[in-house]
């Protein structure tokens, strides 16, 4: 299963072979032969001499303002305003990329799915599957829409997208914890005498009053639940949770319940999560790589895109390492809204950060930025304040 992985990095590996270096890098690594033929490669004969020379005025140009070091560029980055605003941008949309949750989905899908109240690893395996082809379908869809709704507008209309999701589902996972079937004493005692979940057992005792509990709580004291044989809704059993009570359950012809409890709901949670791939992939999913691709000044695209990148894997390493711990403390409804609030922060800072730069060349968004980007909204706020005080 494992091997199956391996495939498309092997793929991926010997298509690389035969990616050219970079001319500029060349360049600067005094290897002028190599840059030119890569040049060559790709212009027509009686352009390269042209892109050569544009090639070595940059380079010295580029050494002369911020130098060759590591050092020197991230301190001349940090040192440029219009670096600064690109920065504040581009790592402004990689952060709220993670943060919205979405890998998350893509890791723990099958663990979701459970949650939803599918307790079958081959049917959670199944409809996980379902996002992944979303995701994939929702990236051909923004290369469709990009250049012509623009990044910054897609972006926006992604994160309302999401944020609505993201709401409907903690409301789905709420209600399929309030209602979760109810669990019944005389059962969770029909078992063997050791059966019983150890939290619960006081409680099943013949003189001990309705406890209350549901299956939600069961799950959440660490202890599985088995379902009713007559219908899947109607009060079960809590039980230790192992894999020994989970083959006597399925040997009297009910479904164990571990991860999440069966629920009329769970298909509304399917639904919603495959709606939140669907508006993620178009907008959030692509439009911030390509923004860190546009953002930056020439001699600073690399440095700027780095940057940006590790606090994408960063955001990334926080949120997918957090999830299972936030869906323990808080349930899977309130680390759902939790995302959300995530979104809406993420939403506003996109709203407020990031320019438009779809048609627009380097220089022209090196100019927005020099200028200092502000929406349009607090543009008419500003003149509407210059023309009251005139």
């Amino acid at each position: 299963m494992l091997g199956v992985a391996g495939v498309p990095a092997i793929v991926q590996f010997v298509l690389m072979l035969s990616l050219p270096e970079s001319p500029r890098w060349l360049y600067r690594k005094d290897r002028v032969a190599e840059s030119r033929a890569i040049l060559e490669r790709i212009y027509p004969a009686e352009e390269v001499e042209a892109e050569m020379e544009a090639l070595r005025e940059s380079v010295e140009a580029d050494e002369a303002i911020i130098g060759d070091s590591f050092g020197a560029k991230l301190k001349g980055a940090f040192a440029n305003a219009v670096v600064r605003r690109g920065l504040a941008a581009g790592v402004t949309v990689q952060v709220a990329q993670q943060f919205v949750g979405i890998n998350t989905v893509m890791y723990y899908s099958p663990s979701i799915v459970q949650f939803a109240g599918y307790a079958s690893n081959s049917t959670a395996m199944a409809l996980s599957l379902i996002t992944s082809g979303l995701n994939a379908i929702g990236s051909i869809v923004s290369m469709m829409f990009v250049d012509r709704y623009g990044r910054r507008k897609l972006m926006i209309i992604s994160m309302f997208g999401i944020i609505s999701c993201l709401i409907i589902l903690a409301t789905v996972f709420s209600q399929a914890a309030i209602h979760a079937p109810k669990i019944d004493a005389l059962e969770s005692t029909t078992f063997s005498p050791n059966a019983t979940c150890p939290a619960f057992a006081p409680l099943a005792t013949p003189n001990a009053p309705p406890s209350g509990w549901n299956c939600m709580k069961c799950l959440r004291s660490e202890c599985g639940f088995c379902a009713s044989g007559v219908q899947p809704y109607a009060p079960g059993a809590c039980v230790v949770l192992s894999d020994d009570m989970k083959a006597t359950c399925h040997s009297k012809g009910r479904t164990y319940f571990k991860d999440g409890c069966p629920s009329k709901f769970g298909f509304l949670a399917i639904v919603f999560l495959g709606l939140y791939i669907v508006v993620y992939a178009p907008g959030m999913g692509t439009v911030p790589w390509i923004v860190n691709s546009e953002i930056y000044p020439l001699r600073y695209r690399g440095l700027g895109g780095g940057i940006a990148a590790v606090s994408n894997w960063v955001s990334n390493l926080i949120v997918s390492e957090s999830f299972l711990s936030l869906t323990h403390a808080l349930g899977s409804s309130g680390t759902f809204l939790l995302f959300a609030g995530f979104s809406t922060v993420g939403l506003f800072f996109i709203w407020l950060l990031v320019p438009e730069t779809k048609g627009l060349q380097f220089e022209e968004v090196e100019k927005l930025l020099e200028a200092g980007y502000k929406p349009s909204l607090l543009r008419r706020r500003n003149k509407a304040k210059g023309a009251d005080t005139a």
